[in-house]
C-alpha cells in the first residue's frame, strides 16, 4: 500500500526546523539565528523541482538565509514565519487544484499535527515527537537534518522512475 501511495505524489511540503535541519539554532551576537542544512537533502529537493514536482516550504521559523537557500534550490512556494500552517496548506491546495493523496508532508513536532492530518501521505523524521510519529504513514530511519528529506523524495522519485538525472551539476545542491 505504501508504494501505491508514493505513485500518486505530485507535491512535497516540508517543515524546516527539525526536518530540513536537526532542530538546533545558533543565536549569533548580531541577533541572527543560524541553521545548517544537509547538502544531500538539497540535491533531492532541486531534482524534484527540475522533474516538475511542486515543492513547498511551510515554517514557523524565518530568516533571509533560509529564503535564499530554498530559492537557490528552485523552490518558489516558500512560506516562513507562518503561524497557521493549515491556512497556507489550503491556499496551496486551491492554487494547484490538489487532492490530498497527491501530497506528501514531512513534519516533526506539534505545529505540524493539524496539517499532517489533511494530507494523503504524512511522514516524519526518526526523531519526531511521539504524537507526530503516531499519525505518520512513514517514519524515515533518518533524523531531521540528516537526510530524512532525501529519503522521502528519493523514494517517490524512484517509484515514479524520475530519480536519475542524466546531466547533474555539481552546483545543484550547494546553492
Amino acid at each position: 500500500m505504501f508504494l501505491t501511495q508514493l505513485e500518486k505524489i505530485t507535491t512535497f511540503i516540508f517543515d524546516v526546523d527539525g526536518v530540513l535541519t536537526n532542530g538546533d539554532i545558533i543565536a549569533s551576537d548580531s541577533g541572527e539565528y543560524l541553521r545548517t542544512f544537509n547538502i544531500k537533502d538539497g540535491y533531492a529537493l532541486q531534482l524534484a523541482v527540475k522533474k516538475g514536482y511542486q515543492v513547498a516550504i511551510i515554517s514557523g521559523g524565518s530568516g533571509q538565509a533560509m529564503q535564499k537557500r530554498f530559492e537557490g534550490l528552485g523552490i518558489t512556494e516558500i512560506f516562513l514565519g507562518v503561524a497557521d500552517k493549515v491556512a497556507v496548506y489550503q491556499q496551496l491546495v486551491v492554487k494547484y487544484q490538489l487532492e490530498p493523496e497527491q501530497i506528501l508532508y514531512m513534519g516533526d513536532d506539534i505545529p505540524d499535527f493539524k496539517v499532517m492530518q489533511l494530507v494523503g501521505l504524512p511522514t516524519c523524521p526518526a526523531d519526531a515527537v511521539p504524537e507526530i510519529k503516531a499519525i505518520s504513514k512513514y517514519i524515515s530511519p533518518y533524523n531531521g537534518g540528516k537526510t530524512a528529506v532525501r529519503d522521502v523524495v528519493e523514494k517517490v522519485l524512484r517509484v515514479q522512475h524520475q530519480w536519475f538525472d542524466a546531466n547533474p551539476s555539481a552546483a545543484d545542491s550547494g546553492k
